[in-house]
């Protein structure tokens, strides 16, 4: 079964192609092919400046947070939702330029029965630490509070997602304008940033319904039926061979499953602010491989072709999802980022600045293509001999 027809089933869709034609017909903000919404400041109706507003949660990494919590009794997982749904905000606009004075504010839906009050200190407490974390490269976060409500009849279990708020100079927006001849550098999304703890597999917040079920065992489904819809049907649930606490060996490393598939989102904001101060004039695009994983740009392009033919070679936590779900690697390029979250559409005089500057981070960076003409916009992947189109 594919893994579009298994999406279907599980109730998402790895494109939301339903999302986009609800939302087609809306104001596209002030410019078209900017990552995220750029508004008029309607704050201060001042010409000069802009508004951004993003919304976005951690997704149903919240149910696979649930899952471990419940077999480990480990609250820390939760710390890395939260760090996950604000990531998933932060980068998007840090890819338009914005990466200081940025307010925030949560909003979480619970289970009271099954999400105990300890469960909210940790998330509401993770937030805090984390923009205490980002102030110490210079990105200002402004913890407005939020709202957290006890809604049962309609979560399963946990949801937690955040809005954000700045104002920026309109002369400091980056807005996508990718040319023929742009070098593609990516960041890679694994390994253990100068900033993170503890390694990073780099999964991120998305393709986690498919990871989820593709990995994990039906033993899930029987012990904590309320972790995924009822409606969903048995074929496509937790169809996997491992529980959360198995290790796995790949090349010649152990992991523990749970490790791999419940990384944080890493954020890269420190590394755009570095190289906003540094490269901005060679800068054409930033895009955040989040939805839709490395066809992402198709939507930023004019008609280009973004070939992708040097590739990190995937991480463990991909190549163990494609192993217990045998999805190809065509449809695995179109839902998960791969190993590189982030890149960075420039000339190829910066491609070497950006790469030394992710380096004092302790980020893996590297040109992973180019860019060139076409008659309609496409992204070509070259893989282990393969040529992955997607339109």
């Amino acid at each position: 079964m594919s893994t579009d027809r298994k999406y279907q089933q599980r109730g998402v869709s790895a494109g939301k192609e339903e999302v986009h034609r609800a939302i087609q017909g809306l104001d596209k903000g002030l410019y078209s092919n900017a990552f995220c919404k750029v508004l008029p400041d309607v704050a201060a109706g001042d010409p000069n400046f802009c508004n951004l507003m993003h919304a976005d949660t951690a997704g149903t990494k919240t149910s696979l947070a649930y899952l471990y919590w419940r077999e480990t009794g480990d609250l820390s997982v939760w710390e890395g939702i939260a760090q996950d749904a604000l990531v998933m905000n932060l980068d998007d606009m840090g890819c338009v330029g914005c990466v200081d004075d940025i307010l925030v504010s949560s909003t979480i839906g619970r289970n009271k029965h099954l999400i105990p009050g300890e469960v909210l200190e940790v998330l509401i407490g993770a937030g805090q630490r984390f923009a205490e974390t980002l102030a110490d490269y210079g990105i200002r976060l402004h913890l407005a509070g939020g709202e957290t409500a006890d809604v049962g009849d309609i979560v399963r279990t946990l949801d937690v997602g955040y809005t954000t708020f700045a104002r920026l100079r309109r002369k400091d927006l980056i807005v996508n304008d990718i040319p023929a001849g742009a070098c593609i550098v990516g960041i890679a999304s694994f390994g253990q940033a100068s900033y993170e703890r503890s390694y990073n597999s780099g999964i991120g917040s998305n393709g986690l319904t498919s990871a989820r079920h593709d990995v994990l065992s039906k033993w899930y489904a029987e012990n904590f039926p309320e972790s995924h819809s009822p409606e969903t049907p048995k074929e496509v649930v937790y169809c996997g061979s491992r529980r959360l606490t198995d290790r796995v060996r790949i090349d010649d490393f152990e992991y523990q499953v749970g490790q791999l598939l419940l990384s944080p989102t890493r954020t890269y904001l420190p590394l755009i602010r570095k190289v906003l101060q540094n490269c901005r004039p060679a800068i054409h695009g930033i895009i955040h491989n989040t939805g839709g994983g490395q066809t992402k740009v198709l939507k930023f392009l004019d008609r280009k072709r973004a070939i992708k033919d040097n590739l990190f070679d995937p991480p463990p936590v991909f190549q163990l999802i494609r192993r217990e779900s045998g999805t190809s690697w065509q449809e695995m390029f179109q839902v998960f980022n791969m190993g590189h979250r982030l890149e960075f559409y420039v000339e190829k005089s910066a491609a070497q600045d950006i790469i030394d500057l992710a380096a004092e981070f302790n980020l893996l960076a590297q040109v992973v293509g180019s860019v060139e003409d076409a008659p309609r916009n496409e992204v070509e992947i070259r893989f282990r001999g393969e040529r992955l189109v997607y339109r």
